[in-house]
């Protein structure tokens, strides 16, 4: 939503001043079509030559996860420390034993089933299945945890990042392909040299408006959505860490809530929950484990 306002806002102050004072539309509505399809086509070109078929995908994809924003809320990061209190306490009481159904099944598991939104994250999912099932076969050992998860992470983030560099590249080449079609227009206008000025003036006033509009979808257009999508991910790759924090301290021999706790110094703040609003919701967590058959 607040990128719709966001356009509204730079195309009605940059086009109400132009109108405001003085200009004339009708020379920037004559030159928009053929301006736009020189640096549109141009610039879309540039993507698919520079760019594999699955970025160019993934790339259309960010573009809708830019406008959404991230799919995390703070309900999200609470439900991810219960799921982790829930997991790493069953571990604790049960050993492989115990845990292995869950991580085996999480669709059907009882631990997992309380947040089907957390199960729609299949990479997330994927990646605490993964590394808990690791330390069942005694891969225990702190720091070599830690330091897979991080790989992992780096990993799974480079990847992310691909379509946003993709469209900052793109942002970045825009005013130049804005020159080149200011450049078409002089050199159209050069042909008619012979024109009456006010002709001349309208044909070297189209051609500026090549320059206007690189300049104007690189800074106001694409670069802007490439920063969102970049933010989006960031915001969607922090419960990856949330979840190495909580391993690691168990791997620690931290006391389970211990880790749940310092798992939720890491939450970002605007999203993390009360030290009380998680402690209430641990109680329950430990309510449903002891009903819980074994």
């Amino acid at each position: 939503m607040f990128i719709v306002v966001g356009f509204v806002i730079i195309l009605g102050c940059v086009f109400g001043s132009f109108v405001i004072a003085g200009g004339k539309f009708d020379i920037i509505s004559h030159a928009l079509p053929h301006e736009m399809m020189a640096i549109g086509g141009a610039a879309i070109g540039a993507f698919l030559v520079g760019n594999s078929i699955a970025t160019v995908k993934k790339a259309g994809a960010g573009l809708g996860r830019a406008f959404k924003g991230s799919r995390w809320k703070a309900s999200d990061y609470q439900d991810l420390l219960t799921l982790l209190f829930g997991l790493l306490s069953t571990f604790r009481k049960g050993g492989a034993t115990a845990i292995e159904p869950h991580l085996d099944n999480p669709e059907e598991s009882a631990l997992f089933k309380p947040y089907p939104r957390l199960l729609k994250d299949h990479h997330l999912i994927e990646f605490i299945a993964d590394y808990l099932r690791m330390m069942t076969v005694n891969f225990e050992d702190p720091h070599q945890i830690e330091a897979a998860m991080e790989a992992d992470i780096e990993k799974h983030h480079h990847e992310e990042m691909g379509p946003q560099h993709a469209l900052q590249i793109m942002a970045d080449g825009l005013p130049a392909i804005g020159i080149v079609a200011a450049v078409l227009g002089v050199i159209k206008t050069m042909g008619s040299i012979d024109q009456p000025t006010e002709i001349l003036g309208a044909m070297i006033g189209g051609a500026l408006v090549g320059t206007f509009l690189g300049v104007l979808l690189s800074y106001c257009v694409v670069g802007p959505l490439a920063a969102k999508l970049q933010e989006t991910i960031e915001g969607d790759c922090k419960p990856f860490a949330i979840v190495k924090t909580a391993i690691v301290a168990y791997a620690q021999e931290v006391p389970v809530q211990v880790a749940i706790e310092i798992a939720r110094r890491m939450t970002p703040s605007a999203y993390a929950p009360t030290f009380q609003q998680l402690e209430t919701a641990l109680d329950e967590a430990k309510d449903g484990l002891n009903a819980a058959p074994a």
